[in-house]
């Protein structure tokens, strides 16, 4: 059985925060866009950081059977997008999160609460 889109959604989130990642938010896409069910915003410190938060997401919830449609921008790193279908994982540079401003411009979009990994989990 594998993960539903929120289960994705909080997983990606958990294993960018176990990377260090920095203000990782969760919204709920449904209501808003037809495209996918949640996005899953965060930043990292530099662009190599980004691309080891790419890879700390893509293996764990590959660990977890859950495998990339799609990936982007890993390259340049300025703007990594992680596609899961459902789940759209967008990892930033600083700048770059605050330029395209991804919560504002999707402020209708409900923000999920991430609740803390249980003990051992990522």
């Amino acid at each position: 059985m594998g993960l539903d889109p929120r289960q994705k959604a909080l997983e990606a989130a958990r294993a960018a925060e176990q990377r260090g990642a920095l203000d990782v938010i969760v919204l709920e896409m449904r209501e808003v866009m037809t495209v996918c069910d949640y996005f899953v915003i965060r930043h990292g410190r530099s662009k190599l950081h980004g691309q080891a938060i790419a890879e700390a997401v893509e293996d764990h919830l590959g660990a977890l059977g859950a495998r990339v449609a799609h990936r982007e921008g890993l390259k340049d790193a300025t703007w990594i997008i992680l596609d899961y279908l459902h789940v759209v994982v967008h990892i930033f540079t600083e700048e770059a999160r605050e330029f395209y401003d991804l919560r504002r411009l999707w402020s209708e979009a409900p923000e999920v609460e991430v609740p803390p990994a249980e003990a051992g989990a990522c």
